[in-house]
Formats: C-alpha cells, structure tokens, sequence
C-alpha cells in the first residue's frame, strides 16, 4: 500500500493535473488486482501525508473514483474499493419475491429496513390501493442485498386490512402475504429509466447520478384485489431484465 502512495511517484508525474495521475494509480491497482473489491484506503490525511499531496487533490483523485464506480465511500467507516456486481437476468414473466429470486440463484438475500410504519395513505396510495382517507396504509422500505452487495430499494405499501402489523413482515414481504392467504398471483410493472439521488445512490453504494431502474408493481389477489404498491429502484449496473414475445396471431380470414 505504501509504494502505491510514494512521494517519489508525484515528484515528476508527468502531464496533466495530479489528482488524475493519483486516481490512475489507484485504478490500475484496483485492475491489477493488488487492490481487492472491499479493501479499505487510507483516510485522505494519511493519503495526503504519504503522497506529499494536498488533502483537496486527495479527494479529487477518490470523488473521481467514486463517480466511475470504482471506490465506494461509507459515511463514519470510510473509502473502500467497490465490490464486483454480477449482472443478473430477471425474467419480466415471473412473479417472484426478490428472496426467492436470489434463493434460486443460489445467492444469500438479506433487508436493511429503513422504515417500516402504518399511516394514513398518501394520494396515489389510495387511488392504487382503492382506500379512503379513512383507511391506513402498511410501507415498508428496505435495501435488497444479495451476497452482501446492495442492489435494490424497495418502497412497499398495503392496505392496513391486507397488513395490518408490518413490523411481522421477515424476509420475504411475499411469505408474510402466504401465510395469511393473501399471496399475489399476477402483477403489472412499469420500468423507467432513472438517474440515482444522492440519498439512494448512497444506499446502493454508487455514484451520485448513475444509472438506475426505476419498477413500479401492482399486485393482484385472484379475485382482482389489489393486495400491494411497490416503487423500487435496481442498480442500473446490476440487472438486465428480458421478456420473451411472440408474434400475434393473425385474425382468421385475414391470411392471403
């Protein structure tokens, strides 16, 4: 780690401005493999100190990192070398819990819950969920991550009638749902193209702006009852979703 911030190497580094000179180093480390996904980077005053760099071109170097996704940064632990994500194909036919997606891949799920609460419905909640504004609302917001990497926010909303103690909900939103009879047996999505805010980019430890997937699903009971709302944001780098079609069938008596 020292000779990657020897003074020696910012003596004479060569044209153009020395944060670059400082980031290419660090990324060829990070390519080369001396630098593995998760390892931490010295603080920016030790950076600075070894380098003989002042702090701001030290946090010019990482910010460009960060932006290109290479290094993450964790508010109160640190710069950490960002972990690899595989991309992974998400079947747009399938109506499967984000658990059992990654159960059937083979991959450990996990939830960070940042809020989970019953409350009086929002506007689009009650024209969704079909409520009153004397109905209440079960939201559940969480970060999906799969072997450790974070790859999804999920902002849920039921019916209080549907859920009334959100705080039961484990694992799975769609076990909970099972066990009470209420499981969704079809659903409609909507996928847009979205740019992260900082706050979500910060949960999925990318950079500010990256690209995101935007996925709003309505969820349906089989008498046609909607039983969930959910808006969820995927990492832009992390999933592919696929959709198999056909041609339509040609109306009989149309052939020639």
């Amino acid at each position: 780690m020292d000779a990657l911030f020897a003074a020696a190497a910012f003596t004479a580094p060569g044209p153009g401005p020395l944060y670059l000179h400082l980031s290419r180093r660090i990324s060829e480390r990070i390519a080369a493999g001396g630098l593995a996904p998760g390892s931490s980077l010295p603080p920016e005053r030790e950076m600075a100190a070894l380098t003989g760099l002042s702090r701001v071109t030290v946090r010019k170097a990482v910010q460009a990192l960060v932006q290109s996704g290479q290094l993450v940064q964790r508010r109160g632990s640190g710069t950490f070398v960002a972990p690899k994500v595989e991309r992974l194909e998400q079947a747009l036919s399938l109506l499967t819990s984000f658990s059992e997606d990654m159960a059937r891949r083979g991959k450990a799920a996990r939830s960070v819950w940042l809020a989970r609460g019953v409350h009086a419905p929002a506007p689009e909640e009650m024209m969704v969920l079909g409520l009153t504004a004397q109905d209440h609302v079960a939201r559940l917001e969480r970060v999906r991550l799969a072997d450790e990497v974070p790859l999804a926010i999920e902002r849920a909303a039921l019916s209080s009638a549907i859920l009334p103690d959100p705080m039961v909900v484990g694992a799975s939103l769609y076990a909970t749902l099972a066990e009470r009879g209420l499981r969704p047996v079809r659903a409609v999505q909507r996928i847009s193209a979205t740019n992260l805010t900082s706050r979500d980019a910060g949960l999925l430890e990318v950079a500010v702006g990256a690209a995101g997937l935007r996925i709003e699903r309505v969820s349906y009971l089989p008498s046609g009852r909607v039983v969930e709302f959910t808006r969820s944001i995927y990492r832009g780098d992390a999933y592919d979703f696929a959709a198999e079609l056909q041609i339509a069938a040609e109306p009989q008596g149309k052939r020639t």
